[in-house]
């Protein structure tokens, strides 16, 4: 069912940049986006880019210790949201970083918010060509590392964002 949501350019653009590594230099590579929420707009009509809810590679031992912990903290406890999150993994082969989708739609979230942001993700999804990992939570229990790790690879994975699993 498609809601008829439009998707912000802007949100194509961070999405772009986030997938494509360019070679970049050490200041550049600090303004690369870790973590970015996306919300509908005020009218419902639009995905945008939800202000200030970002986390940057640069914030990342600066002001932010633990850059999942944060992601988490920063998706709101009464509403849905839409994520993307470039994690970084170890299998016991190798270090990975692959970006995840996330629907947020947390179980105090008004039920009319979980079917708009439930019907719009096809849209969102149509722009974000090349994810690998989905990932819908309904609550700070299925956004444990051990649940993100079983989305990346399952008992493949023996550390998410430096830290066993």
């Amino acid at each position: 069912m498609a809601s008829g949501v439009q998707v912000a350019d802007e949100v194509c653009r961070i999405f772009y940049d986030m997938k494509v590594r360019k070679c970049s230099t050490p200041e550049e590579i600090k303004k690369r986006k870790k973590a970015v929420i996306f919300c509908l707009s005020a009218d419902k009509k639009c995905i945008i880019v939800e202000e200030g809810k970002e986390i940057l590679v640069g914030d990342i031992g600066v002001t932010i210790t633990d850059p999942f912990k944060h992601f988490v903290g920063m998706l709101p406890e009464k509403d849905c949201r839409y994520a993307l999150y470039d994690a970084s993994f170890e299998t016991k082969e190798s270090r990975k970083e692959e970006l995840m989708f996330f629907l947020w739609a947390p179980e105090l979230a008004p039920l009319k918010s979980k079917m708009i942001y439930a019907s719009s993700k096809d849209a969102i999804k149509k722009k974000f060509q090349g994810i690998k990992h989905e990932c819908q939570a309904n609550g700070p229990e299925d956004l444990n590392r051990a649940c993100i790790a079983e989305k990346l690879g399952g008992s493949l994975i023996v550390a998410f964002e430096g830290c066993p699993v």
